[in-house]
């Protein structure tokens, strides 16, 4: 696991990228921030009152030098960022209305990284995903060509690294979202010195079962090989045919995919959940995330539940998504 945020922090160093924290008052939000700094890898943008950081900061012997520190509520570009919000809205907020939505401090943040006064954010140490994830699609919205935003996990054991999909957000996808989620999934894997072979899961290989279900992958499959044609990918694949040889050689011998798959996409959210889980609970996996794709510019969500090396270790993921 250490190897992996090594890699990351050999890319981001002297790059001089921000990320803006909403959470500015949590105390595991201050100390990741008070070592990124410390570190002088990623510039940390905290938010809210200046006074009241301090303080709380002092209170818990944490050094804040190094971090910026913007409050809503005195921002002296608020004008420009109303503006920049209202126009982005396309009329759904008045200027009245944009200058209460902007004094919260996620809609505020996501601006920031919208207006490029910071380069990505990282949220949800005390709010919903919702929460984080709404301003996101409202203000800095997919990438083109990407209909809709998805969750990853990196899952990491000893040597082995793995992408799981979609983990988080999309319930019940299609097979247009299943392709999508394969392609942004596989570019999420190079990030992390993946070099990815895609799986498209079911409870069926090539056709030993036949239902909706199954169809919906296997047109998935189709859909990704005609929009990427040089990505390794196939499905549909029940995952011991994704990852053990052996079986591979018996119920898909003519596929690219060898047994030896290392980025898997699961049919729904609930089986991505489940799956997930599983290996990080019986397997002995770190599941490092969610890591969402797609957006314009990186935005994640924190679990509340986070600790501070949680947070630590999303805002490197995060820089490193800007790369």
């Amino acid at each position: 696991m250490s190897d992996l945020f090594t890699d990351l922090k050999g890319k981001l160093q002297g790059k001089g990228l921000s990320i803006v924290f909403p959470e500015g008052m949590d105390e595991r939000i201050l100390t990741a921030a008070g070592r990124l700094a410390n570190e002088k890898i990623i510039n940390p943008i905290l938010l809210g009152d200046e006074n009241e950081i301090n303080a709380e900061a002092d209170k818990r012997n944490i050094s804040l030098d190094g971090v910026e520190i913007l409050n809503p509520n005195t921002y002296s570009e608020m004008d420009e960022m109303v503006r920049s919000f209202v126009e982005r809205r396309k009329g759904k907020a008045t200027e009245e209305e944009a200058r209460k939505i902007l004094l919260d401090e996620n809609y505020f943040g996501t601006m920031l990284v919208y207006m490029k006064k910071a380069d990505g954010l990282v949220s949800g140490a005390a709010h919903s995903t919702a929460d984080t994830v709404r301003p996101a699609l409202q203000i800095i919205k997919t990438k083109e060509g990407v209909q809709k935003t998805s969750g990853v996990f990196i899952m990491v054991r000893d040597d082995e690294k793995y992408v799981f999909a979609d983990c988080a957000i999309n319930i019940a996808p299609d097979n247009q979202d299943l392709a999508e989620i394969a392609i942004e999934s596989a570019k999420t894997a190079k990030m992390f010195n993946i070099e990815p072979k895609v799986a498209m899961l079911s409870f069926s290989t090539k056709g030993s079962a036949k239902s909706p279900e199954t169809e919906k992958v296997t047109e998935a499959v189709q859909i990704a090989k005609e929009r990427e044609p040089n990505l390794v990918l196939d499905g549909e694949f029940q995952f011991d045919a994704a990852f053990v040889p052996s079986v591979a050689q018996k119920k898909a011998p003519d596929s690219v995919i060898k047994g030896d798959a290392n980025v898997f996409i699961f049919p729904s959210l609930e089986a991505g959940n489940i799956g997930y889980k599983i290996a990080q609970r019986l397997g002995g996996f770190e599941a490092v995330g969610p890591i969402l794709q797609g957006l314009n510019a990186p935005v994640n969500d924190l679990s509340r539940g986070c600790n501070a090396e949680d947070v630590y270790k999303l805002a490197l993921i995060t820089a490193a998504q800007v790369l």
